[in-house]
């Protein structure tokens, strides 16, 4: 292995011992808060240390050359999560471990039998067709939890299936971009100073943006929404260079939004909360006031992990576990997570373009431009930059199906980093 390989993975322990001290410390401050320090308190930490460690010892024998941060960072994001379901929500500590650990042995999974998963790229319209059963399926099944009916329940697990539709929808335009990017840069079509090619080529790409409005009226799920519209404009951007597919998308995209908007009540209450959070603080807009009031009152440098209120937040441990850490961390603790999360998105954005191979440079470029774009509508919406949108912060978060599909993610991407390197 090369000399530089050497180093990322050295590097890569250094951070895997600071995600593990983090671990411990957060562990030892809450139950020394709590008055209930004793040694089966860490018995949680030292398991998912133990799996911490495996886990990078393991990845690094598959793929050797591959890029090592990645994990490394997730598994210092996988701290944070724990440490703070632990301060929020103690009873669900021991689940997100456990969702913690399952997402980390499919990463594993992913990583060795990638190379078969990746030939599903051969087959762009099976991959779309089964995003769209997906997405059908909350649509026949789909129950209402949290004002947004984007749930199924099979039994004692609650699944989120979106988290997995965009995974289908990041493979099938890579490889639907990739083999028809001549027709969509060279329309044949045109009328006036609008270009564009026969309306098959365009088909598949209006098909999704109409499903992420339809899930946008009918599940009311905005976050997800504007997940896969801005998915699609981005990468159809990156694949051809186009500006009008860009400007069609957003004019299309914001006629439709504001119909919506007239037709649908609750359309109207979630902009209402967004706009004037204030005529309604006790009420309707409770959690975003308290979101605010939440990073106001952490300031520069933060209450101090387990000195702060975040408990007042509705489903903090959800939707605005970032809020939680504001108050505690402050302004600094937020800038080294956003820094955190920037970092996984450039080692990812430079792991697509040292790939040849078409359909794997978009395949990279989807998964990391989808993480960044994922963190910045969840945290836009806690601080009152978007309307709230309901979708989780990767790797952070409470919730299985999140986690789960954020580590196939990243088993994706790290395997593609170790490609033609």
């Amino acid at each position: 292995m090369y000399r530089g390989g050497n180093i990322m993975i050295k590097k890569g322990y250094i951070t895997l011992v600071f995600s593990i001290l983090l671990l411990f410390l957060g562990t030892l401050l809450i139950n020394i808060k709590n008055n209930t320090l004793t040694n089966e308190a860490f018995i949680p930490a030292g398991i998912l240390s133990v799996i911490f460690i495996v886990v990078q010892i393991i990845s690094v024998k598959l793929r050797k050359n591959a890029d090592n941060y990645l994990l490394s960072l997730v598994m210092f994001m996988s701290s944070i999560s724990a440490i703070m379901i632990l301060r929020l929500k103690p009873d669900l500590y021991m689940h997100q471990i456990v969702w913690i650990c399952i997402g980390l042995i499919v990463f594993l999974i992913i990583v060795t039998v990638s190379d078969r998963l990746l030939e599903l790229l051969d087959y762009p319209y099976v991959l779309g067709f089964g995003a769209l059963i997906i997405i059908c399926s909350v649509l026949i099944f789909g129950t209402d939890i949290g004002g947004n009916r984007n749930w199924i329940i099979l039994g004692p697990i609650q699944v989120q299936p979106s988290e997995f539709a965009k995974l289908l929808i990041i493979a099938f335009l890579s490889s639907f971009l990739s083999e028809n990017k001549n027709v969509l840069v060279l329309p044949s079509r045109g009328w006036k100073f609008i270009h564009l090619p026969p309306f098959r080529f365009l088909a598949p790409l209006l098909l999704i943006w109409s499903a992420s409005i339809l899930m946008f009226v009918s599940l009311r799920d905005l976050g997800s929404a504007l997940l896969f519209f801005g998915i699609v404009v981005i990468m159809t951007y990156v694949a051809t260079g186009k500006k009008l597919y860009v400007a069609i998308a957003l004019f299309f995209f914001s006629l439709s939004s504001y119909i919506s908007y007239l037709l649908f009540a609750h359309v109207q209450t979630r902009v209402a909360i967004w706009l004037h959070p204030w005529d309604d603080p006790m009420g309707s807009a409770y959690q975003i006031v308290q979101s605010l009031f939440a990073f106001g009152y952490g300031g520069v440098f933060g209450t101090g992990y387990t000195f702060g209120f975040p408990r007042l937040i509705p489903e903090v441990h959800t939707d605005f576990i970032f809020a939680a850490i504001g108050e505690e961390f402050g302004l600094i603790g937020v800038t080294f997570l956003l820094l955190a999360y920037l970092l996984l998105f450039m080692r990812g954005i430079k792991a697509a373009l040292l790939l040849t191979n078409e359909k794997y440079k978009l395949m990279a470029f989807g998964l990391a431009i989808t993480l960044l774009l994922q963190t910045f509508i969840i945290l836009a919406g806690v601080t009152k930059l978007l309307p709230l949108t309901g979708i989780t912060l990767p790797f952070i978060s409470y919730g299985g199906s999140s986690m789960v599909s954020s580590f196939i993610s990243l088993g994706l991407l790290y395997a593609l980093s170790s490609k033609e390197r």
